[in-house]
């Protein structure tokens, strides 16, 4: 069974030594009080699911990966495609196919990013930021248009370790589904 020194260890010793009243030595105290605390290794699972009308899955995607508590750990999933957008082109004469077509490109695809991850009693603490991209149907059958969703999300999280939880979940804007991100933490021994 894993142990956690609170950080309360750090205001009580406040109050016991007073002469630890000015910010170097709360910065010191508070950086060898995590300096003593052990480094845990955790595996992460993401899940990434589109869910129409009636939260059944359309999609799904999966993405792992390793978090340690070491105060200075940060970790990322980087996933996804170039997109090439035409945005210009000019026709030589015509029924001439067109010539010196321009394009953009767009990353597409899905980012995680992962830090300061600490276990509080049977869960992991840690904050996420996701960024998940696709390409959408046109709107317009006669035109092809290049649409892409964009789903941005930051928050500090509270994940029960072996219980799959859903961090987030959005409504689609152009249709009745959703999107949905569960994470699943499972301690490494």
């Amino acid at each position: 069974m894993r142990k956690f020194v609170p950080l309360t260890l750090l205001f009580v010793s406040l109050l016991v030594w007073p002469g630890l009243a000015n910010t170097q030595d709360v910065a010191k105290l508070a950086e060898s009080t995590q300096a003593a605390l052990p480094v845990h290794y955790y595996h992460l699972v993401f899940l990434v699911q589109e869910l129409d009308g009636t939260d059944k899955p359309l999609n799904s995607r999966t993405y792992s990966t390793s978090v340690s508590t070491d105060r200075v750990f940060r970790g990322s999933i980087r996933t996804g495609s170039r997109i090439p957008i035409a945005t210009g082109a000019y026709e030589t004469g015509k029924d001439q196919p067109l010539t010196n077509v321009q394009f953009q490109y767009m990353d597409v695809g899905v980012n995680f990013d992962f830090a300061h991850a600490a276990e509080v009693g049977h869960t992991l603490a840690f904050e996420l930021s996701a960024e998940i991209s696709s390409i959408a149907d046109s709107l317009d059958a006669r035109i092809h248009q290049t649409i892409i969703r964009q789903n941005r999300w930051y928050a500090p999280v509270l994940v029960p370790l072996g219980k799959p939880t859903v961090v987030f979940k959005s409504d689609s804007l152009d249709s009745k589904g959703s999107l949905q991100v569960t994470v699943t933490a499972t301690p490494l021994e």
